[in-house]
């Protein structure tokens, strides 16, 4: 699908006509059909970037994904567990934040609610080589995702380090990102076609 050429006439929004927002929608469309290759673009950015580990995040990433395909995981925590470190390269400090940013429109609030703490509660296996509590995660022991999280962390990415696991390539994930990026965004705003309908009106 091409890009729409229009462009909006207006210089302030207070400015704007319904059909300058119809043209920015058009273009709105063609934009989101593409998220789940810029996605996946931006996961091949983190090749390489080991950052002292066994393996690289993209191995990681693609490994993490593995175990949980071979878990028989449902495809959305699959392709949770294929991007939950995407954000290491951008924001090292906080990136299972950007991670759950990415995803949250498109997944279970509770897969969200993982991905923003799998950092937390992986640090039960490593926390206290930092002086740290390993057993911080059990504040969380009553919310509704905690077994979830530990499930993930434990069983698929803690162990997802190993150079000499089976992993399966990107292209075998690549349909599964390509059909959770394809839902309708939750709380997306209805389209100004949809909005000024006959049918809206009358409603």
């Amino acid at each position: 699908m091409s890009e729409p050429m229009n462009r909006a006439t207006f210089t302030r929004f207070d400015h704007s006509r319904a059909e300058d927002w119809l043209v920015i929608d058009a273009h709105y469309q063609t934009y989101q059909n593409g998220v789940a290759e810029r996605v996946l673009s931006h996961l091949l950015n983190i090749r390489g970037d080991h950052h002292g580990y066994p393996v690289d995040r993209y191995t990681h990433s693609l490994q993490t994904a593995t175990r949980a395909l071979r878990a028989d995981a449902d495809e959305e925590t699959v392709v949770c567990a294929l991007l939950h470190d995407i954000g290491d390269d951008l924001a090292p400090a906080n990136h299972a934040e950007i991670a759950a940013a990415i995803l949250e429109p498109y997944i279970d609030p509770l897969n969200a609610w993982m991905i923003r703490h799998h950092e937390l509660f992986q640090g039960y296996h490593y926390r206290h080589f930092y002086g740290l509590d390993p057993h911080a995660r059990d504040r969380y022991r009553d919310h509704p995702a905690y077994a979830r999280t530990v499930r993930f962390c434990d069983e698929w990415d803690q162990r997802s380090f190993d150079p000499h696991y089976d992993t399966l390539p990107l292209e075998h994930f690549r349909p599964m990102v390509a059909r959770l990026f394809a839902r309708q965004p939750l709380d997306a705003m209805p389209s100004v076609a949809s909005a000024s309908s006959p049918d809206k009106e009358r409603s």
